[in-house]
């Protein structure tokens, strides 16, 4: 009887599936949309605006305007530089004076604490980057209701709380590039981790929802380790990355950077290992903070896009907002020297798909 006890047992092993890869960590709980996995792109009609509006807003028309934009966080360069945009912007226009101001951390309830303040203060429009977008709904609900015009870019917050929101890129379109890119770096069957800001963040969740599902259709064989936060400090960062060295090993081919903190802090980790080459280092960044490290060919590229253009986009839409000249139905928006931007997703306006910066042109980009 023992005897076939044990050769049951080691029979079902022998039969038994492989253990399934862990869940991807870190995303949202909403399905992904991934792209085709060739270049090809089927346009989508915006449909119906679902935005907020405000309540009693006075004319605004041609009228100067006091807007504050609050950021996830100052004091990083990646909102020192669309903070750089909304400038332009509101150079351009002559007509509007922008203030940023903001956490020094990416903490929910400080920026809400910010915008609160701002309410009270009076302002005719707030910009905004959300570091949760549930969490902070109900303040710029508060602003609409007093008549504040509010546009998001960046990090979108709940439809209803803002009019319009400036998307970078489309999810599923940053899940593409990272994941091609990753994929060309540490080839179809490598195994990867990600560093992210948190959990919360609404688009870098976003995104990772979108990379595991263009992973699974377009490079199933690419394996997922883990997911860990680092709200979006360097040297958490650092520590982070150089733990996922630590403790993955020579299993580790790459890590995915979710923020532009986390990305040169991942390749400052994989340079100070003596890992260049070993260890690729993909995601979103300046170009200005990863040309050390794509000129030291220690790692080969650095994704993003214009986050001035981002800035600047933002601020002429607030502009156009408050002059009545974008409106629920809108399916482009002229965007200055942008052009005319795509309205997408019933009330959102998308910048432009992202670019992948390589030694071979990173040194043409100043931001």
């Amino acid at each position: 009887m023992r005897k076939l006890f044990a050769l049951l047992v080691s029979t079902s092993l022998l039969t038994a599936p492989a253990m399934a890869q862990s869940a991807w960590t870190g995303g949202d709980d909403q399905p992904a949309n991934p792209l085709a996995c060739d270049a090809s792109v089927t346009p989508v009609p915006p449909g119906e605006y679902d935005g907020g509006v405000p309540t009693g807003a006075p004319d605004r028309k041609g009228k100067p305007l006091k807007v504050v934009d609050v950021p996830k966080l100052v004091g990083v360069g990646y909102f020192a530089s669309t903070a750089q945009g909304i400038q332009e912007a509101a150079k351009e226009t002559g007509s509007m004076t922008v203030t940023t101001d903001g956490p020094t951390k990416a903490n929910i309830d400080e920026q809400i604490t910010f915008i609160d303040n701002y309410i009270t203060s009076g302002v005719d429009g707030i910009l905004f980057a959300a570091n949760d977008p549930v969490a902070i709904a109900p303040v710029l609900k508060r602003a609409l209701e007093a008549g504040i015009n509010v546009v998001g870019y960046d990090a979108d917050a709940e439809a209803d709380a803002r009019q319009w929101f400036v998307n970078q890129a489309q999810p599923n379109g940053v899940a593409k590039a990272m994941i091609d890119q990753l994929a060309s770096e540490i080839g179809e069957d490598g195994a990867f981790a990600i560093v992210t800001s948190t959990f919360t963040t609404p688009n870098q969740a976003r995104w990772i929802t979108e990379m595991a599902g263009y992973a699974e259709k377009c490079h199933p064989k690419l394996k997922f380790l883990e997911t860990v936060e680092a709200q979006e400090d360097n040297i958490l960062s650092f520590n982070q990355a150089q733990t996922l060295i630590n403790k993955h090993g020579d299993e580790l081919k790459g890590i995915l950077g979710m923020t532009s903190v986390a990305t040169p802090a991942a390749a400052e980790a994989v340079q100070q290992g003596q890992l260049c080459g070993k260890v690729s280092v993909v995601g979103l960044a300046l170009p200005n903070a990863m040309k050390p490290y794509v000129n030291g060919d220690c790692i080969k590229s650095t994704i993003l896009w214009s986050t001035v253009d981002l800035g600047y986009a933002a601020g002429l839409a607030m502009r156009a907002v408050a002059d009545g000249t974008l409106k629920p139905g809108d399916t482009t928006f002229k965007a200055g020297r942008l052009g005319d931007l795509q309205v997408i997703n019933q009330s959102q306006i998308l910048l432009g798909a992202p670019k992948v910066f390589t030694k071979a042109d990173i040194n043409d980009f100043d931001f």
